[in-house]
């Protein structure tokens, strides 16, 4: 460690545009948002992104390529296990998704949830069991695990065998940006563009099983004609696994003319915040999440949420939120109408969603993120 703090390997590549296309998941905003804030701790940052198997180099930007492919390191990894180690030129390294190999630092490791291994249902065949392989490679070869909530320690320890003892928990948030309201005009330009009337009812995410949107979709339908007429649903989310289904249905609520709007090839930040500003009610029925970003997107942009009572949320939202049963329909829809029309129900949450925002920033994750990696060097 130099005299004038951390140098720290991060991982990045689940942001590089080259091989993400330009989304962001979770993981990447996560990532993204560590690369912003560490140097604001001491820490000096290094980028480094696992180039593709057969083109190399190409389509990486941000980071630095490692010296080859993820899968070329593994098998490396996996035929020497005693003795390679992938050189680093840093005190740690950082690995926010699952590609892990031994290194000669130490690694910390960001396991985001146990999805794979606990609801294999919800994920991609042709990946599952590629991904449960590395994340429990991933959870062995790391020196040091940060989950996201304490709901996720649970998971991890119950599929990964981590040794609870090795394992922080660190929140994540949002940036400071989030926590001043955008400029009026740049909203309305933006709403405009999408041809969006203010108080819409919003959810934000890729479109697969375990974001329930489908349920959501049926409540939203299952609301007054009058009330749907005026308050939309805008569904944020590009096409991810087995949502062949929901798309259809989309598609037909659309062509029935029903006051919906699907966008799903939204990447730019500033039009996100602005979504989120002209937002009635934010809804979040998700039936798994390691922590759910958006929920706290939308408490600093002062909209009140309607969130699952499953999984991290309750520990994220911390009362803040209408929560209800995301396998009910009729529930649902209840808390939509209720956020909708109660004034004094959709100041309470709003109020104590902008409450638990100010405590989730992204430079808080920073910090605690810094605190972590010392403590490990320092044993």
């Amino acid at each position: 460690m130099s005299a004038g703090g951390l140098t720290v390997g991060l991982g990045t590549t689940m942001i590089e545009p080259g091989l993400t296309g330009g989304r962001l998941d979770g993981i990447g905003v996560y990532t993204r948002a560590l690369m912003r804030h560490l140097p604001r701790t001491g820490c000096t940052v290094l980028p480094y992104s696992w180039p593709r198997m057969r083109s190399g180099p190409e389509g990486i930007s941000i980071g630095q390529p490692m010296p080859q492919s993820f899968e070329k390191a593994s098998l490396v990894d996996l035929a020497t296990p005693g003795a390679h180690r992938v050189h680093m030129p840093a005190d740690l390294f950082h690995v926010t998704d699952y590609r892990i190999v031994r290194m000669d630092c130490p690694v910390v490791a960001t396991l985001h949830d146990a999805l794979p291994i606990k609801y294999p249902e919800w994920c991609n065949p042709r990946l599952r069991s590629v991904k449960n392989w590395l994340q429990r490679k991933a959870a062995a070869k790391a020196d040091h695990v940060i989950a996201l909530s304490h709901f996720a320690i649970d998971e991890l320890v119950a599929c990964f065998g981590v040794n609870p003892n090795r394992v922080s928990v660190v929140y994540c948030g949002v940036d400071d940006e989030w926590l001043a309201p955008p400029v009026e005009t740049e909203v309305a330009a933006t709403l405009a563009r999408y041809r969006l009337t203010p108080g819409y009812f919003l959810t934000v995410g890729t479109l697969q099983p375990r974001k329930n949107v489908g349920r959501l979709l049926d409540a939203w339908l299952s609301l007054p004609k009058a009330l749907r007429d005026e308050r939309a649903l805008v569904v944020v989310g590009a096409r991810g696994w087995r949502c062949e289904e929901l798309v259809a249905q989309l598609q037909a609520a659309v062509e029935k003319g029903e006051n919906l709007v699907w966008l799903d090839r939204l990447t730019d930040a500033h039009e996100l915040r602005h979504l989120y500003a002209g937002a009635g009610v934010f809804a979040f029925p998700s039936l798994y999440e390691g922590f759910g970003i958006p929920v706290v997107e939308a408490f600093a942009s002062r909209v009140p949420v309607v969130a699952s009572n499953a999984s991290s949320l309750p520990e994220v939202t911390q009362g803040a939120a209408l929560e209800v049963d995301p396998l009910d329909t009729g529930q649902l829809a209840e808390a939509l109408q209720a956020l909708a029309g109660d004034a004094r129900e959709r100041a309470r949450c709003i109020a104590a969603g902008r409450a638990r925002a100010e405590q989730l920033t992204w430079h808080a994750t920073a910090r605690q993120t810094a605190d972590v990696y010392r403590a490990v060097l320092s044993q």
